[in-house]
């Protein structure tokens, strides 16, 4: 083993397909090539992927998924053509992103060439497969299937503590390290002129307080209680405008509610903003980052904020409020409305303070890619160490297809014990079990 290390990094989701751990995978990669060592992303096949990075990405057989997944690839991951190749890549360390596909293949590939496995739980999981199959018996075969393959990897990583307990309330046994994400934007505000050309755009005044939300929109991000809680302040007749940026399954709930409160007309709903030097201008015409989600494991939204030195309002002990101080680095609320409400009627009336939280959280609360990749870059030589010297604690079981397909089986099982229901409920579900099907005969037999 050299000091450059040959790195797997395996994901569910990558480009053209964004999201958080995507945007994770993509910035270890380009950190670990630009100078630490090689680095191989490993994804399911997207028809839309242009691969023109400076590093090598494997693509293996998928098939589209829900609509409810927002367009997420379900990967096929005993690809005989795709892990032969893996295999002869003479990889170090495997960092798996995701407990599904990915992790499965990783474990594959580790049964090749008995290379260990790092596993990062970046979201809670459980609340996704739940969102999607929300009665018991189909969501519960699931989360069997995501904590068994977690556990066997040779070292779990979480992005925060509050997402390691909730991995070990799901049944997870075993020991967890905390290793931090990191963010993509440089440190500081973007340009003073193109801020103010955006708060023009949308008839935002110099005196108007600008409150923002960036992410998907999506109800369990807290976008209730900051609806709420706008309503509160609006009844006082304070001055304020509130911007959406980001899309999502909900949108149309959510405008539709903002509508319902009488308070359609201070919201401003942008859309996706996926140019990321425009989406600093976003955050940088903002003054405070509302964040009242318990979903989030990490909120890398809460340092993207920091970066452009605008601090954010958040529920207490949630996991995106782990390292931030309560008036200093943030505000911290209790997760209702009204509590939300004083705290963002203070900030109305305390704009320099408000700001000067945001200068603190830039210095304080900010850490770039380079910074958090090169800390989990270090760790991957300890932990190969372990396995070198035998000392490694995990049982490594080995991985059956039939495993897999079990998995499959249980939620299709789940949703046919359903036939005493309305017939217009079933009807709902009789999609997700063909689909389901189709699944498991489109890659019941190996490439």
């Amino acid at each position: 083993m050299t000091e450059n290390l040959n790195v797997c990094l395996m994901n569910d989701s990558f480009p053209p397909i964004i999201d958080g751990v995507a945007n994770a995978v993509t910035n270890y990669a380009e950190v670990i090539s630009n100078g630490l060592g090689n680095a191989t992303v490993v994804t399911p096949r997207d028809p839309d992927a242009v691969d023109d990075f400076a590093y090598n990405v494997v693509r293996y057989r998928s098939m589209g998924i829900t609509k409810k997944l927002c367009g997420y690839r379900a990967g096929y991951p005993f690809s005989s053509s795709a892990l032969d190749e893996l295999a002869s890549d003479d990889f170090d360390i495997i960092h798996s992103h995701c407990p599904f596909a990915s992790t499965v293949m990783a474990r594959v590939l580790r049964e090749k060439t008995n290379v260990p496995i790092i596993m990062t739980y970046h979201t809670k999981f459980d609340i996704d497969i739940k969102r999607a199959l929300p009665y018991k018996m189909m969501s519960e075969p699931v989360i069997k299937f995501v904590v068994d393959n977690i556990s066997a990897c040779d070292e779990v990583w979480t992005v925060s503590r509050g997402a390691g307990e909730n991995l070990r309330s799901l049944g997870y046994e075993g020991d967890y390290v905390v290793m931090e994400n990191g963010v993509d934007f440089p440190k500081g505000r973007a340009d003073k002129d193109a801020a103010i050309a955006l708060r023009r755009k949308y008839g935002i005044s110099d005196d108007t307080f600008l409150f923002l939300f960036v992410g998907r929109l999506l109800w369990y991000k807290g976008i209730k209680l900051i609806l709420e809680a706008l309503k509160i302040i609006d009844g006082k007749g304070l001055n304020y405008r509130m911007m959406f940026v980001g899309d999502g399954l909900d949108r149309q709930e959510i405008e539709d509610y903002a509508k319902q409160l009488g308070i359609y007309d201070k919201c401003i709903f942008t859309g996706a903003v996926t140019d990321r030097e425009e989406l600093r201008v976003h955050y940088t015409a903002g003054e405070l980052f509302l964040f009242p989600s318990d979903y989030d494991t990490n909120g890398i939204v809460v340092r993207e904020a920091a970066a452009c030195g605008v601090a954010s309002l958040l529920l207490r002990e949630s996991c995106a409020a782990e390292g931030i101080t309560d008036g200093r680095t943030g505000v911290l609320t209790d997760p209702d409305a009204e509590a939300a409400a004083r705290e963002m009627e203070f900030a109305i009336a305390h704009r320099d303070e408000i700001h000067r939280l945001g200068e603190n959280a830039m210095n304080e609360v900010y850490i770039s890619w380079e910074t958090a990749v090169k800390r989990a870059y270090d760790r991957y030589f300890t932990v190969i160490g372990k396995c070198m010297s035998g000392k490694s604690n995990r049982r490594r079981e080995r991985v059956f297809q039939e495993e897999f397909f079990r998995m499959i089986d249980g939620i299709t099982d789940g949703i046919q014990q359903f036939r005493n229901i309305p017939a217009e409920f079933r009807d709902r579900y009789s999609k997700s079990i063909d689909r389901m099907r189709r699944f498991r005969e489109t890659f019941k037999n190996d490439e």
